[in-house]
Protein backbone atom coordinates (compact mmCIF):
# COMPACT_ATOMS: atom_id res chain seq x y z
CA UNK A 1 0.00 0.00 0.00
CA UNK A 2 1.88 3.47 -1.43
CA UNK A 3 1.98 6.11 2.16
CA UNK A 4 -0.80 8.43 0.61
CA UNK A 5 -2.92 5.39 0.34
CA UNK A 6 -2.18 4.48 3.83
CA UNK A 7 -3.35 8.25 4.64
CA UNK A 8 -6.35 7.95 3.46
CA UNK A 9 -7.35 4.72 4.85
CA UNK A 10 -6.31 5.86 8.40
CA UNK A 11 -8.54 9.09 7.16
CA UNK A 12 -10.98 6.44 6.69
CA UNK A 13 -11.20 5.46 10.11
CA UNK A 14 -11.21 8.40 11.91
CA UNK A 15 -14.44 9.57 9.73
CA UNK A 16 -16.08 6.44 10.82
CA UNK A 17 -19.17 7.87 12.96
CA UNK A 18 -19.65 6.15 16.10
CA UNK A 19 -22.20 3.77 16.22
CA UNK A 20 -24.68 3.69 19.32
CA UNK A 21 -24.30 0.70 21.07
CA UNK A 22 -26.97 -2.18 20.83
CA UNK A 23 -30.01 -1.64 23.14
CA UNK A 24 -29.43 -4.67 25.42
CA UNK A 25 -32.80 -6.33 27.02
CA UNK A 26 -34.32 -5.16 29.84
CA UNK A 27 -35.30 -7.30 32.59
CA UNK A 28 -38.37 -6.44 34.40
CA UNK A 29 -39.53 -8.20 37.79
CA UNK A 30 -42.25 -6.20 40.12
CA UNK A 31 -39.78 -7.58 43.05
CA UNK A 32 -36.82 -7.06 41.62
CA UNK A 33 -37.85 -3.55 41.03
CA UNK A 34 -39.55 -2.91 44.39
CA UNK A 35 -36.12 -3.99 46.19
CA UNK A 36 -33.54 -1.67 43.73
CA UNK A 37 -36.04 0.75 44.71
CA UNK A 38 -35.89 0.58 48.28
CA UNK A 39 -32.19 -0.04 48.17
CA UNK A 40 -32.02 3.60 45.95
CA UNK A 41 -34.11 5.84 47.66
CA UNK A 42 -32.20 6.82 50.80
CA UNK A 43 -29.02 7.45 48.40
CA UNK A 44 -31.54 9.29 45.90
CA UNK A 45 -32.82 11.60 48.53
CA UNK A 46 -29.08 12.03 50.35
CA UNK A 47 -27.69 13.01 46.39
CA UNK A 48 -30.77 16.10 46.89
CA UNK A 49 -32.65 14.18 44.03
CA UNK A 50 -36.58 12.94 43.91
CA UNK A 51 -36.70 9.86 43.96
CA UNK A 52 -39.73 9.06 41.85
CA UNK A 53 -37.29 10.97 39.30
CA UNK A 54 -34.48 8.25 39.72
CA UNK A 55 -34.91 4.68 38.12
CA UNK A 56 -33.23 1.77 38.65
CA UNK A 57 -32.56 -0.17 35.72
CA UNK A 58 -31.82 -3.96 35.75
CA UNK A 59 -30.06 -5.08 32.22
CA UNK A 60 -29.91 -8.21 30.72
CA UNK A 61 -26.07 -8.52 30.79
CA UNK A 62 -23.47 -11.22 32.78
CA UNK A 63 -20.94 -8.87 32.59
CA UNK A 64 -20.51 -6.92 36.03
CA UNK A 65 -21.08 -3.34 35.18
CA UNK A 66 -23.04 -0.70 36.09
CA UNK A 67 -23.59 3.18 34.19
CA UNK A 68 -25.79 6.09 33.16
CA UNK A 69 -26.09 7.12 30.03
CA UNK A 70 -27.97 10.59 30.04
CA UNK A 71 -31.55 11.31 32.71
CA UNK A 72 -31.88 10.23 35.80
CA UNK A 73 -31.09 6.49 35.14
CA UNK A 74 -28.59 3.79 36.71
CA UNK A 75 -28.61 0.60 35.00
CA UNK A 76 -27.02 -2.13 36.31
CA UNK A 77 -25.97 -5.03 34.90
CA UNK A 78 -27.78 -8.86 35.95
CA UNK A 79 -24.21 -9.81 36.12
CA UNK A 80 -23.22 -7.47 38.60
CA UNK A 81 -26.58 -8.97 41.25
CA UNK A 82 -25.01 -11.99 40.82
CA UNK A 83 -21.31 -10.92 41.86
CA UNK A 84 -22.48 -9.12 44.72
CA UNK A 85 -22.83 -10.90 48.28
CA UNK A 86 -24.94 -7.83 50.01
CA UNK A 87 -27.49 -5.78 49.17
CA UNK A 88 -24.79 -3.08 50.71
CA UNK A 89 -22.29 -4.18 48.01
CA UNK A 90 -25.29 -2.94 45.89
CA UNK A 91 -26.01 0.52 46.88
CA UNK A 92 -22.59 1.34 47.35
CA UNK A 93 -22.21 0.76 43.06
CA UNK A 94 -25.53 2.75 43.03
CA UNK A 95 -24.03 5.74 45.16
CA UNK A 96 -21.52 5.93 42.65
CA UNK A 97 -23.72 5.73 39.63
CA UNK A 98 -25.52 8.95 41.40
CA UNK A 99 -22.14 10.69 41.53
CA UNK A 100 -22.57 10.67 37.69
CA UNK A 101 -25.89 12.03 37.91
CA UNK A 102 -25.28 14.44 40.30
CA UNK A 103 -22.04 15.78 38.58
CA UNK A 104 -23.77 15.97 35.12
CA UNK A 105 -20.74 13.26 33.75
CA UNK A 106 -22.76 12.10 30.88
CA UNK A 107 -23.61 16.07 29.64
CA UNK A 108 -19.89 17.19 30.60
CA UNK A 109 -18.59 14.01 28.69
CA UNK A 110 -18.91 15.95 25.41
CA UNK A 111 -16.09 18.32 27.09
CA UNK A 112 -13.37 15.55 27.22
CA UNK A 113 -15.02 14.20 23.38
CA UNK A 114 -14.56 18.11 22.34
CA UNK A 115 -10.56 18.21 23.51
CA UNK A 116 -10.27 14.90 22.27
CA UNK A 117 -11.29 15.81 18.64
CA UNK A 118 -9.82 18.93 18.96
CA UNK A 119 -6.34 16.83 18.87
CA UNK A 120 -7.33 14.20 16.27
CA UNK A 121 -8.52 16.88 13.65
CA UNK A 122 -5.27 19.46 14.16
CA UNK A 123 -3.36 16.18 13.81
CA UNK A 124 -4.76 15.16 10.46
CA UNK A 125 -4.43 18.48 9.45
CA UNK A 126 -0.73 18.04 9.74
CA UNK A 127 -0.85 14.78 8.31
CA UNK A 128 -2.45 16.25 5.69
CA UNK A 129 -0.09 18.72 4.56
CA UNK A 130 2.82 16.25 5.43
CA UNK A 131 1.49 14.35 2.48
CA UNK A 132 0.68 17.11 0.12
CA UNK A 133 4.47 17.78 0.58
CA UNK A 134 5.63 14.43 -0.24
CA UNK A 135 6.02 12.81 3.43
CA UNK A 136 4.13 10.23 3.53
CA UNK A 137 5.81 7.91 6.32
CA UNK A 138 5.46 11.88 8.58
CA UNK A 139 1.82 11.98 7.68
CA UNK A 140 0.79 8.70 8.84
CA UNK A 141 3.19 9.15 12.10
CA UNK A 142 1.45 12.77 12.67
CA UNK A 143 -2.13 11.04 12.16
CA UNK A 144 -1.11 8.32 14.69
CA UNK A 145 0.83 10.46 17.04
CA UNK A 146 -2.64 12.37 17.42
CA UNK A 147 -4.71 9.88 17.79
CA UNK A 148 -2.19 8.39 20.75
CA UNK A 149 -2.49 11.96 22.33
CA UNK A 150 -6.33 12.54 21.95
CA UNK A 151 -7.01 9.12 23.76
CA UNK A 152 -5.07 9.82 26.02
CA UNK A 153 -6.37 13.27 27.01
CA UNK A 154 -9.94 11.36 27.08
CA UNK A 155 -8.81 8.66 28.96
CA UNK A 156 -8.03 11.35 31.61
CA UNK A 157 -10.47 13.10 31.56
CA UNK A 158 -12.59 9.90 32.55
CA UNK A 159 -10.44 8.94 35.10
CA UNK A 160 -11.01 12.35 36.61
CA UNK A 161 -15.10 12.10 36.03
CA UNK A 162 -14.95 8.44 38.01
CA UNK A 163 -12.58 9.91 40.81
CA UNK A 164 -15.33 12.80 41.48
CA UNK A 165 -17.92 9.98 41.19
CA UNK A 166 -16.33 7.95 44.06
CA UNK A 167 -16.40 11.04 46.26
CA UNK A 168 -19.82 11.63 45.58
CA UNK A 169 -20.47 8.06 46.63
CA UNK A 170 -18.76 8.30 49.99
CA UNK A 171 -21.03 11.52 50.74
CA UNK A 172 -24.13 10.07 49.51
CA UNK A 173 -23.93 6.61 51.92
CA UNK A 174 -22.86 8.83 54.44
CA UNK A 175 -25.38 11.39 54.05
CA UNK A 176 -28.29 8.08 54.17
CA UNK A 177 -26.54 6.53 57.04
CA UNK A 178 -25.63 3.50 55.21
CA UNK A 179 -22.01 2.00 55.91
CA UNK A 180 -19.32 2.33 52.86
CA UNK A 181 -17.99 -1.36 53.57
CA UNK A 182 -20.17 -2.73 50.78
CA UNK A 183 -18.38 -0.36 48.26
CA UNK A 184 -14.62 -1.27 49.65
CA UNK A 185 -15.90 -5.09 49.45
CA UNK A 186 -17.25 -4.72 45.96
CA UNK A 187 -13.94 -2.68 44.44
CA UNK A 188 -12.25 -5.65 46.11
CA UNK A 189 -13.71 -7.65 43.72
CA UNK A 190 -13.05 -5.57 40.66
CA UNK A 191 -9.67 -5.61 41.88
CA UNK A 192 -9.27 -9.15 41.67
CA UNK A 193 -11.32 -9.80 38.54
CA UNK A 194 -8.30 -7.40 37.17
CA UNK A 195 -5.82 -10.28 38.66
CA UNK A 196 -7.16 -12.54 37.63
CA UNK A 197 -7.66 -11.41 33.68
CA UNK A 198 -4.07 -10.12 33.59
CA UNK A 199 -4.42 -6.54 33.96
CA UNK A 200 -1.66 -4.57 34.80
CA UNK A 201 -1.58 -2.36 38.08
CA UNK A 202 1.24 -0.38 37.74
CA UNK A 203 1.44 3.41 37.11
CA UNK A 204 2.25 3.14 33.74
CA UNK A 205 -0.99 1.32 32.87
CA UNK A 206 -3.50 3.64 34.76
CA UNK A 207 -2.86 5.94 32.04
CA UNK A 208 -4.43 3.81 29.28
CA UNK A 209 -7.63 2.99 31.38
CA UNK A 210 -10.65 4.77 31.75
CA UNK A 211 -11.00 4.07 35.66
CA UNK A 212 -8.64 4.84 38.19
CA UNK A 213 -6.88 1.55 39.41
CA UNK A 214 -8.91 0.04 42.09
CA UNK A 215 -6.46 -0.58 44.58
CA UNK A 216 -5.71 3.46 44.30
CA UNK A 217 -9.91 3.96 44.49
CA UNK A 218 -9.67 1.00 47.86
CA UNK A 219 -6.53 3.14 49.50
CA UNK A 220 -8.17 6.42 49.12
CA UNK A 221 -11.88 5.26 49.85
CA UNK A 222 -11.21 3.15 52.80
CA UNK A 223 -9.60 6.16 54.64
CA UNK A 224 -12.76 8.21 54.11
CA UNK A 225 -15.67 5.55 54.88
CA UNK A 226 -13.44 4.36 58.41
CA UNK A 227 -13.64 7.97 59.65
CA UNK A 228 -17.30 8.17 58.71
CA UNK A 229 -20.14 7.61 61.79
CA UNK A 230 -22.00 4.95 59.02
CA UNK A 231 -19.04 2.96 59.08
CA UNK A 232 -19.86 0.55 62.12
CA UNK A 233 -23.96 0.44 60.36
CA UNK A 234 -24.92 -2.86 60.61
CA UNK A 235 -26.49 -4.20 57.31
CA UNK A 236 -30.21 -3.68 57.05
CA UNK A 237 -30.98 -7.48 57.41
CA UNK A 238 -34.79 -7.26 55.70
CA UNK A 239 -33.47 -5.79 52.91
CA UNK A 240 -30.46 -8.35 52.91
CA UNK A 241 -32.59 -11.53 53.13
CA UNK A 242 -34.88 -9.71 49.88
CA UNK A 243 -31.55 -9.32 48.70
CA UNK A 244 -31.21 -12.93 48.25
CA UNK A 245 -34.05 -13.87 47.44
CA UNK A 246 -33.87 -11.53 44.01
CA UNK A 247 -29.75 -13.05 43.20
CA UNK A 248 -31.35 -16.58 43.58
CA UNK A 249 -34.44 -15.58 41.60
CA UNK A 250 -32.68 -14.03 38.78
CA UNK A 251 -30.13 -17.12 38.72
CA UNK A 252 -32.82 -19.49 38.43
CA UNK A 253 -34.26 -17.22 35.06
CA UNK A 254 -30.99 -16.82 33.63
CA UNK A 255 -28.88 -20.00 33.99
CA UNK A 256 -29.20 -23.38 32.73
CA UNK A 257 -31.05 -25.77 34.76
CA UNK A 258 -28.59 -27.73 35.71
CA UNK A 259 -26.17 -25.18 36.99
CA UNK A 260 -28.95 -23.61 38.77
CA UNK A 261 -29.43 -26.97 40.55
CA UNK A 262 -25.91 -27.60 41.04
CA UNK A 263 -25.64 -24.08 43.01
CA UNK A 264 -28.91 -24.56 44.80
CA UNK A 265 -29.46 -28.65 45.76
CA UNK A 266 -32.68 -30.49 46.48
CA UNK A 267 -31.54 -30.56 50.73
CA UNK A 268 -31.28 -26.66 50.50
CA UNK A 269 -35.21 -25.85 51.92
CA UNK A 270 -34.33 -22.19 52.23
CA UNK A 271 -36.38 -19.54 50.20
CA UNK A 272 -34.00 -18.29 48.13
CA UNK A 273 -32.86 -22.13 47.39
CA UNK A 274 -36.65 -22.72 46.58
CA UNK A 275 -36.93 -19.89 44.70
CA UNK A 276 -34.30 -20.72 42.31
CA UNK A 277 -35.08 -23.97 41.97
CA UNK A 278 -38.86 -23.42 40.62
CA UNK A 279 -37.81 -21.00 37.80
CA UNK A 280 -34.73 -24.26 36.80
CA UNK A 281 -38.00 -26.69 37.03
CA UNK A 282 -40.14 -24.64 34.85
CA UNK A 283 -37.35 -23.82 32.31
CA UNK A 284 -36.67 -27.32 32.36
CA UNK A 285 -40.43 -28.27 31.34
CA UNK A 286 -40.65 -29.91 34.67
CA UNK A 287 -43.83 -28.27 36.10
CA UNK A 288 -44.87 -30.83 38.49
CA UNK A 289 -41.09 -29.92 40.64
CA UNK A 290 -42.25 -26.17 39.79
CA UNK A 291 -45.51 -25.95 41.39
CA UNK A 292 -44.38 -27.77 44.36
CA UNK A 293 -41.33 -25.53 45.18
CA UNK A 294 -43.99 -22.88 44.31
CA UNK A 295 -46.27 -24.32 46.79
CA UNK A 296 -43.50 -25.00 49.52
CA UNK A 297 -43.05 -21.04 49.44
CA UNK A 298 -46.49 -20.41 49.88
CA UNK A 299 -46.78 -22.96 52.55
CA UNK A 300 -43.93 -20.33 54.33
CA UNK A 301 -45.75 -17.06 53.68
CA UNK A 302 -49.48 -17.36 52.33
CA UNK A 303 -49.91 -14.05 51.47
CA UNK A 304 -46.22 -13.07 49.47
CA UNK A 305 -47.53 -11.92 46.14
CA UNK A 306 -44.49 -12.64 44.70
CA UNK A 307 -45.00 -16.34 45.59
CA UNK A 308 -48.49 -15.87 44.21
CA UNK A 309 -47.01 -14.77 40.86
CA UNK A 310 -44.24 -17.34 40.46
CA UNK A 311 -47.17 -20.37 40.90
CA UNK A 312 -49.38 -18.45 38.64
CA UNK A 313 -46.59 -17.57 36.11
CA UNK A 314 -45.33 -21.72 35.98
CA UNK A 315 -49.67 -22.55 35.67
CA UNK A 316 -49.66 -19.56 32.83
CA UNK A 317 -46.70 -20.90 30.81
CA UNK A 318 -47.70 -24.51 31.12
CA UNK A 319 -50.89 -23.97 29.25
CA UNK A 320 -52.94 -23.58 32.60
CA UNK A 321 -54.57 -19.86 32.20
CA UNK A 322 -57.76 -21.17 34.26
CA UNK A 323 -55.61 -22.75 36.99
CA UNK A 324 -53.28 -19.24 37.08
CA UNK A 325 -56.25 -17.04 37.63
CA UNK A 326 -56.64 -17.47 41.33
CA UNK A 327 -53.05 -16.91 42.31
CA UNK A 328 -52.81 -14.25 39.70
CA UNK A 329 -55.46 -12.09 40.88
CA UNK A 330 -54.92 -12.42 44.43
CA UNK A 331 -51.58 -10.91 43.74
CA UNK A 332 -52.86 -8.39 41.42
CA UNK A 333 -55.09 -7.81 44.89
CA UNK A 334 -51.62 -7.55 46.81
CA UNK A 335 -49.79 -5.13 45.47
CA UNK A 336 -51.99 -2.83 44.21
CA UNK A 337 -52.52 -4.07 41.11
CA UNK A 338 -48.56 -3.63 40.15
CA UNK A 339 -48.31 -3.21 36.40
CA UNK A 340 -46.21 -5.91 35.59
CA UNK A 341 -48.45 -8.54 37.87
CA UNK A 342 -51.61 -6.84 36.68
CA UNK A 343 -50.61 -7.54 33.16
CA UNK A 344 -49.63 -11.22 33.43
CA UNK A 345 -53.01 -11.33 35.24
CA UNK A 346 -54.33 -9.65 32.16
CA UNK A 347 -52.63 -12.17 29.79
CA UNK A 348 -54.04 -14.95 31.82
CA UNK A 349 -57.70 -13.90 31.69
CA UNK A 350 -57.48 -13.34 27.30
CA UNK A 351 -55.35 -17.19 27.74
CA UNK A 352 -58.73 -18.99 28.85
CA UNK A 353 -60.64 -18.00 25.60
CA UNK A 354 -63.42 -17.06 27.46
CA UNK A 355 -64.97 -14.01 26.34
CA UNK A 356 -66.16 -13.49 29.45
CA UNK A 357 -63.11 -12.47 31.17
CA UNK A 358 -62.38 -9.83 28.51
CA UNK A 359 -64.16 -7.33 30.06
CA UNK A 360 -62.21 -7.97 33.44
CA UNK A 361 -58.71 -8.22 31.23
CA UNK A 362 -59.24 -4.77 29.75
CA UNK A 363 -59.97 -2.96 32.97
CA UNK A 364 -57.09 -4.95 34.77
CA UNK A 365 -54.77 -3.91 31.59
CA UNK A 366 -56.13 -0.35 31.43
CA UNK A 367 -55.21 0.29 35.02
CA UNK A 368 -51.75 -1.38 34.32
CA UNK A 369 -51.05 0.89 31.16
CA UNK A 370 -52.10 3.73 33.39
CA UNK A 371 -49.53 3.32 35.78
CA UNK A 372 -47.31 2.85 33.70
CA UNK A 373 -47.13 3.39 29.72
CA UNK A 374 -43.78 1.89 29.21
CA UNK A 375 -45.33 -1.49 28.87
CA UNK A 376 -45.43 -2.91 25.32
CA UNK A 377 -46.71 -6.33 26.56
CA UNK A 378 -49.68 -5.03 27.97
CA UNK A 379 -50.19 -2.71 25.30
CA UNK A 380 -50.29 -5.72 23.27
CA UNK A 381 -52.14 -7.63 25.65
CA UNK A 382 -55.29 -4.79 25.53
CA UNK A 383 -55.16 -4.42 21.84
CA UNK A 384 -56.03 -8.34 21.48
CA UNK A 385 -59.12 -7.56 23.81
CA UNK A 386 -60.31 -4.57 21.64
CA UNK A 387 -59.17 -6.78 18.31
CA UNK A 388 -61.78 -9.85 19.59
CA UNK A 389 -64.65 -7.22 20.55
CA UNK A 390 -64.50 -5.37 17.07
CA UNK A 391 -63.20 -2.01 18.39
CA UNK A 392 -60.35 -1.87 15.94
CA UNK A 393 -59.19 2.10 16.08
CA UNK A 394 -58.15 1.34 19.66
CA UNK A 395 -56.88 -1.81 18.91
CA UNK A 396 -54.51 0.16 16.57
CA UNK A 397 -54.42 2.83 19.07
CA UNK A 398 -52.78 -0.01 21.16
CA UNK A 399 -50.45 -1.50 19.03
CA UNK A 400 -49.08 1.74 18.09
CA UNK A 401 -48.26 2.24 21.53
CA UNK A 402 -46.31 -0.88 21.98
CA UNK A 403 -44.44 -0.02 18.77
CA UNK A 404 -43.02 3.44 19.50
CA UNK A 405 -42.22 1.82 22.78
CA UNK A 406 -39.85 -1.23 20.93
CA UNK A 407 -38.98 1.78 18.47
CA UNK A 408 -40.52 0.39 15.58
CA UNK A 409 -41.56 4.01 14.41
CA UNK A 410 -42.33 3.03 10.89
CA UNK A 411 -45.09 0.63 12.12
CA UNK A 412 -45.92 3.08 15.00
CA UNK A 413 -46.72 6.08 12.81
CA UNK A 414 -48.85 3.49 9.99
CA UNK A 415 -50.78 2.15 12.96
CA UNK A 416 -51.36 6.21 14.42
CA UNK A 417 -52.64 7.15 11.26
CA UNK A 418 -55.10 4.46 11.10
CA UNK A 419 -56.55 4.88 14.63
CA UNK A 420 -56.74 8.61 14.20
CA UNK A 421 -58.65 8.33 10.78
CA UNK A 422 -61.30 6.12 13.03
CA UNK A 423 -61.19 7.56 16.26
CA UNK A 424 -63.91 10.16 17.29
CA UNK A 425 -62.30 14.03 16.50
CA UNK A 426 -61.23 15.56 19.45
CA UNK A 427 -61.07 12.42 22.04
CA UNK A 428 -58.61 11.74 24.11
CA UNK A 429 -57.91 8.49 22.24
CA UNK A 430 -57.61 10.23 19.25
CA UNK A 431 -55.55 13.23 20.44
CA UNK A 432 -52.94 10.27 21.94
CA UNK A 433 -53.20 8.81 18.67
CA UNK A 434 -51.85 12.38 17.02
CA UNK A 435 -49.19 12.39 19.45
CA UNK A 436 -47.63 8.87 18.49
CA UNK A 437 -47.74 10.03 14.81
CA UNK A 438 -45.83 13.37 16.13
CA UNK A 439 -43.50 11.44 17.48
CA UNK A 440 -42.68 8.55 15.29
CA UNK A 441 -42.10 11.06 12.34
CA UNK A 442 -40.19 12.84 14.69
CA UNK A 443 -38.14 9.61 15.20
CA UNK A 444 -38.32 9.02 11.79
CA UNK A 445 -36.79 11.89 10.76
CA UNK A 446 -33.63 11.99 13.39
CA UNK A 447 -33.11 8.70 11.97
CA UNK A 448 -33.20 9.71 8.38
CA UNK A 449 -30.91 12.52 9.16
CA UNK A 450 -28.29 10.23 10.89
CA UNK A 451 -27.46 8.68 7.68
Amino acid sequence: MTCLARLFAALAVLALSVQPVAAQSILRDAETEALLEDMADPLVAAAGLRPEDVDIVLVNDSSINAFVAGGQVVYIHSGLINAADTANEVQGVIAHELGHITGGHIIRSSEGIGEATNITLLSMLLGVGAALAGAGDAAIGLIMAGQRAALGKFLAFSRVQESAADAAGVEYLSKAGISGRGSLSFFKKLQNQEFRYGFSQDDDAAFTRTHPLSGDRIARLREEYIRDAAWEAPDDPVLQARFERIKAKLYGYQAEPARTLRAYPEYLTSVPARYARAYAYHKDARIELALAEADALLAMAPDDPYFLELKGQVLLESGKPEEALPALRQASELTGSHPLIASMFGHALIATEDQANHEEAERVLRAAVARDRYNPFAWYQLGVVYAARGDMARARLASAEQQVIRRQYALALRSAQAAEAALPEGSPDWLRAQDIGLQARAELERLRERR
